[in-house]
Protein backbone atom coordinates (compact mmCIF):
# COMPACT_ATOMS: atom_id res chain seq x y z
CA UNK A 1 0.00 0.00 0.00
CA UNK A 2 1.07 3.52 -0.71
CA UNK A 3 -0.73 6.77 -0.04
CA UNK A 4 -0.22 10.50 -0.45
CA UNK A 5 -2.02 13.55 0.83
CA UNK A 6 -3.07 16.29 -1.59
CA UNK A 7 -4.79 19.19 0.14
CA UNK A 8 -7.32 17.74 2.58
CA UNK A 9 -7.70 14.40 0.78
CA UNK A 10 -5.60 11.25 0.80
CA UNK A 11 -5.15 8.99 -2.19
CA UNK A 12 -4.47 5.35 -1.41
CA UNK A 13 -3.19 2.63 -3.73
CA UNK A 14 -3.85 -0.81 -2.25
CA UNK A 15 -1.57 -3.45 -3.75
CA UNK A 16 -1.90 -7.11 -4.72
CA UNK A 17 -2.67 -9.38 -1.78
CA UNK A 18 -3.70 -6.57 0.57
CA UNK A 19 -7.14 -6.27 2.12
CA UNK A 20 -8.93 -3.01 1.28
CA UNK A 21 -10.72 -2.21 4.56
CA UNK A 22 -7.57 -2.98 6.57
CA UNK A 23 -5.59 -0.60 4.32
CA UNK A 24 -8.08 2.24 4.86
CA UNK A 25 -7.98 1.72 8.63
CA UNK A 26 -4.16 1.62 8.58
CA UNK A 27 -3.99 5.01 6.85
CA UNK A 28 -6.52 6.47 9.29
CA UNK A 29 -4.47 5.27 12.26
CA UNK A 30 -1.17 6.55 10.82
CA UNK A 31 -2.69 9.95 10.05
CA UNK A 32 -4.74 10.28 13.25
CA UNK A 33 -8.01 10.35 11.31
CA UNK A 34 -11.01 9.57 13.54
CA UNK A 35 -13.79 10.00 10.95
CA UNK A 36 -13.76 9.93 7.15
CA UNK A 37 -15.56 8.88 4.00
CA UNK A 38 -13.94 7.02 1.11
CA UNK A 39 -14.63 5.76 -2.39
CA UNK A 40 -12.75 3.91 -5.09
CA UNK A 41 -12.36 1.27 -7.77
CA UNK A 42 -10.08 -1.71 -8.42
CA UNK A 43 -9.53 -5.34 -9.27
CA UNK A 44 -9.97 -7.93 -6.52
CA UNK A 45 -9.51 -11.67 -6.13
CA UNK A 46 -12.14 -12.23 -3.46
CA UNK A 47 -14.86 -10.48 -1.53
CA UNK A 48 -17.08 -11.25 1.43
CA UNK A 49 -20.37 -9.44 0.85
CA UNK A 50 -23.09 -9.16 3.46
CA UNK A 51 -26.78 -8.36 3.25
CA UNK A 52 -28.63 -7.38 6.40
CA UNK A 53 -31.82 -9.36 7.00
CA UNK A 54 -33.90 -7.10 9.29
CA UNK A 55 -36.59 -9.68 9.98
CA UNK A 56 -33.88 -11.99 11.39
CA UNK A 57 -31.64 -9.28 12.85
CA UNK A 58 -28.54 -10.72 11.22
CA UNK A 59 -26.26 -10.45 8.20
CA UNK A 60 -26.16 -13.10 5.50
CA UNK A 61 -22.66 -13.51 4.01
CA UNK A 62 -21.75 -14.55 0.47
CA UNK A 63 -18.21 -15.05 -0.80
CA UNK A 64 -17.11 -14.39 -4.39
CA UNK A 65 -13.73 -15.39 -5.85
CA UNK A 66 -11.91 -14.94 -9.14
CA UNK A 67 -11.33 -11.82 -11.19
CA UNK A 68 -13.70 -9.33 -9.57
CA UNK A 69 -13.89 -5.83 -11.01
CA UNK A 70 -14.49 -3.50 -8.09
CA UNK A 71 -16.87 -1.17 -9.93
CA UNK A 72 -17.41 0.95 -6.84
CA UNK A 73 -16.66 1.01 -3.14
CA UNK A 74 -18.17 3.68 -0.90
CA UNK A 75 -17.82 3.83 2.82
CA UNK A 76 -16.98 5.63 5.99
CA UNK A 77 -14.85 5.27 9.07
CA UNK A 78 -16.18 6.43 12.41
CA UNK A 79 -15.27 6.43 16.09
CA UNK A 80 -16.64 3.21 17.59
CA UNK A 81 -17.26 4.90 20.96
CA UNK A 82 -14.53 2.87 22.67
CA UNK A 83 -11.47 4.59 21.22
CA UNK A 84 -11.29 2.47 18.08
CA UNK A 85 -12.31 2.90 14.46
CA UNK A 86 -15.38 1.29 12.91
CA UNK A 87 -15.50 0.86 9.10
CA UNK A 88 -18.72 0.67 7.10
CA UNK A 89 -18.42 0.02 3.36
CA UNK A 90 -20.65 -1.04 0.49
CA UNK A 91 -19.45 -2.19 -2.89
CA UNK A 92 -20.36 -3.46 -6.32
CA UNK A 93 -18.29 -6.14 -8.04
CA UNK A 94 -18.65 -7.36 -11.65
CA UNK A 95 -17.37 -10.77 -12.81
CA UNK A 96 -17.90 -13.57 -15.31
CA UNK A 97 -19.22 -16.97 -14.30
CA UNK A 98 -19.95 -19.76 -16.78
CA UNK A 99 -19.50 -17.25 -19.61
CA UNK A 100 -22.08 -14.82 -18.23
CA UNK A 101 -21.54 -11.36 -16.79
CA UNK A 102 -22.71 -11.09 -13.19
CA UNK A 103 -22.64 -8.65 -10.30
CA UNK A 104 -22.58 -8.95 -6.53
CA UNK A 105 -23.16 -6.03 -4.22
CA UNK A 106 -23.75 -5.18 -0.59
CA UNK A 107 -21.93 -4.52 2.65
CA UNK A 108 -18.22 -5.35 2.24
CA UNK A 109 -16.87 -7.36 5.14
CA UNK A 110 -13.52 -7.87 3.37
CA UNK A 111 -11.97 -7.87 -0.09
CA UNK A 112 -8.45 -8.79 -1.17
CA UNK A 113 -6.82 -6.98 -4.09
CA UNK A 114 -5.80 -8.96 -7.19
CA UNK A 115 -4.15 -6.13 -9.17
CA UNK A 116 -4.75 -2.78 -7.49
CA UNK A 117 -7.40 -0.69 -5.78
CA UNK A 118 -7.41 3.10 -5.93
CA UNK A 119 -9.20 4.98 -3.17
CA UNK A 120 -9.87 8.56 -2.18
CA UNK A 121 -10.12 9.17 1.58
CA UNK A 122 -11.87 12.34 2.78
CA UNK A 123 -11.28 13.10 6.48
CA UNK A 124 -13.88 14.90 8.58
CA UNK A 125 -12.65 18.22 9.99
CA UNK A 126 -13.98 20.15 12.98
CA UNK A 127 -15.41 17.15 14.81
CA UNK A 128 -15.87 13.44 14.50
CA UNK A 129 -18.62 11.03 13.65
CA UNK A 130 -19.35 8.36 16.22
CA UNK A 131 -21.17 5.07 15.84
CA UNK A 132 -24.41 4.74 17.78
CA UNK A 133 -25.94 1.31 18.32
CA UNK A 134 -29.61 1.01 17.37
CA UNK A 135 -31.30 -1.58 19.57
CA UNK A 136 -34.33 -1.87 17.29
CA UNK A 137 -32.37 -3.04 14.24
CA UNK A 138 -29.26 -4.42 15.94
CA UNK A 139 -27.04 -2.29 13.71
CA UNK A 140 -25.24 1.01 14.15
CA UNK A 141 -25.79 4.47 12.74
CA UNK A 142 -23.98 7.80 12.66
CA UNK A 143 -24.07 9.80 15.85
CA UNK A 144 -23.48 13.37 14.64
CA UNK A 145 -23.27 14.94 18.09
CA UNK A 146 -19.44 14.43 18.14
Amino acid sequence: MEYKKFGERLYIRVDKGEEIIAAVLSVCRKEGIRSATFSGIGGCRDAEIQTFLPEEGRFETERAEGMLELVSIMGNVMNDGEGGLYPHAHGLFAFKKNGEHRVIAGHIKSSTVLYTAELELRPVFGGEIRRKHDAETGTGFWDLRG
